[in-house]
């Protein structure tokens, strides 16, 4: 049986959900960010106790399609940055077309109806949170930020990043809260 869990966006998130499903008593044949196989089939009553373990922790089990379909996207996107290897030709909607084996124009229009927002502004939104974290780990400079993140140079970096923080990078790096968002809530 597959179980679709929402907000799960790292490996920490696998871990605290195998144990809350080790917790329940109920056996895992696999799991990913976003899906858990289980050996057997789970009874109503046991996913309702999953289920109210699941939001505590920030959690939510996900029923319909729609809504599975969306937190595979957003998987997708999270872990494609993740990597810092997205080459300045990446194109999203082959990525996701690829990937998913969906036309990219129903895979954008299912999205956007259920997030009031693209899946173009999402993916951008992603990379400036993964921007900020790298400037603040102060691993990379900027033009290697960029090149890692697809950006074709580090004006165009800079001019979205300022579009969506209202900082540049550098007023960025200097201030004292940096209001970094957990990616879940991207």
């Amino acid at each position: 049986m597959k179980i679709f869990i929402k907000n799960m966006v790292c490996d920490r998130c696998v871990a605290a959900v195998s144990t809350i499903f080790s917790d329940s008593n109920i056996k895992v044949k696999s799991i990913h960010l976003g899906e858990v196989e289980t050996e057997a089939e789970v009874s109503e009553k046991d996913l309702q106790s999953l289920e109210k373990l699941l939001e505590k922790t920030g959690f939510e089990r996900i029923k319909d399609s729609a809504h599975q379909l969306i937190e595979k996207i957003k998987n997708l996107i999270i872990v494609k940055i993740s990597e810092l290897d997205i080459d300045e030709n990446f194109l999203l909607s082959e990525f996701l077309s690829l990937n998913l084996h969906k036309d990219y124009s129903s895979l954008s229009k299912t999205f956007s109806q259920n997030e009031n927002i693209t899946l173009e502004q999402f993916f951008i939104l992603q990379k400036i949170e993964k921007v900020k974290e790298l400037l603040l780990y102060n691993e990379f400079n900027l033009t290697e930020i960029a090149g890692k993140l697809g950006y074709k140079s580090v004006q165009h970096l800079s001019s979205q990043f300022r579009n969506s923080t209202g900082f540049t990078p550098t007023e960025f790096k200097k201030l004292k809260v940096h209001n970094r968002k957990p990616l879940d809530q991207v």
